[in-house]
């Protein structure tokens, strides 16, 4: 693996046009060379503005849609509709307004009566999606991802077995300080990536993100350590909050 590039933004406006240019440039990159660009969607506040943002005049015209493939890492066991569906808000956010087709849009289906037959029902779509066959693994072209203030990532949450995942694509961990089901991406992915990028801002993340990023790896505590692409690029796009308690090496 590369080492991890941090980019540094002074506030979270600028974050958001850091890595709306830096998605701009993975799809770039990727219809240059294999004609299509794959994108796993995360949830949360912080990629929901870049979502609005890469819907905007602004950068609308800067990508081909047309060639994008929209997937996502994880997913609350909730209706497509419902308040909390991470489909849902990229859907609102950005594809509708710039009228994705439904056959680019592969979301999870979170609201199949057991979470483990959503696990199940993905990893299929992901299979046909990228035409894999035997032991091939999908290879995304671009995995966004977010972290909270207890170092999860996607849904893989502290103490979860999903952490340690090595063979299943798609899980669906019982996540306790929920008491609910999650439909989630597993390492076995999130390890194959061409290009793997967190987005954080904000100074409540500031004191996880130094553990993460400069603390002993204990993985089953802070779940974003696990994120180490074998042979792809890995890197964390930071506002000046997220990042200020880390050290002088890697906040200069």
């Amino acid at each position: 693996m590369n080492s991890p590039t941090i980019d540094i933004s002074p506030d979270a406006q600028s974050l958001m046009k850091a890595a709306a240019e830096h998605v701009v440039e993975q799809a770039s990159l990727a219809i240059k060379a294999r004609k299509r660009f794959t994108i796993a969607l995360a949830g949360g506040s912080t990629p929901k503005s870049l979502y609005r943002l890469l819907a905007s005049p602004e950068y609308r015209t800067c990508l081909e849609w047309e060639n994008i493939k929209f997937f996502w890492g994880d997913e609350r066991h909730v209706t497509p509709n419902h308040d909390e569906s991470n489909y849902r808000m990229a859907y609102e956010a950005m594809l509708l307004p710039l009228a994705i087709p439904e056959h680019h849009i592969h979301r999870i289906h979170g609201e199949l009566p057991k979470a483990e037959e959503a696990a199940e029902q993905y990893e299929k779509v992901l299979r046909t999606a990228f035409k894999c066959t035997g032991s091939q693994i999908p290879q995304f072209d671009l995995i966004l991802l977010g972290m909270g203030t207890d170092g999860h990532t996607a849904s893989l949450f502290p103490g979860t077995d999903a952490v340690h995942e090595s063979t299943r694509w798609v899980a669906a961990p019982w996540v306790e300080k929920f008491q609910t089901f999650r439909i989630t991406i597993t390492p076995v992915l999130l390890s194959q990536a061409r290009q793997t990028t967190f987005l954080i801002a904000g100074r409540e993340k500031s004191e996880v993100l130094h553990d993460v990023l400069e603390g002993p790896f204990q993985p089953d505590f802070l779940p974003s350590q696990v994120i180490k692409p074998t042979t792809g690029h890995l890197a964390w796009f930071l506002d000046r909050e997220a990042a200020h308690d880390l050290s002088p090496r890697l906040s200069p």
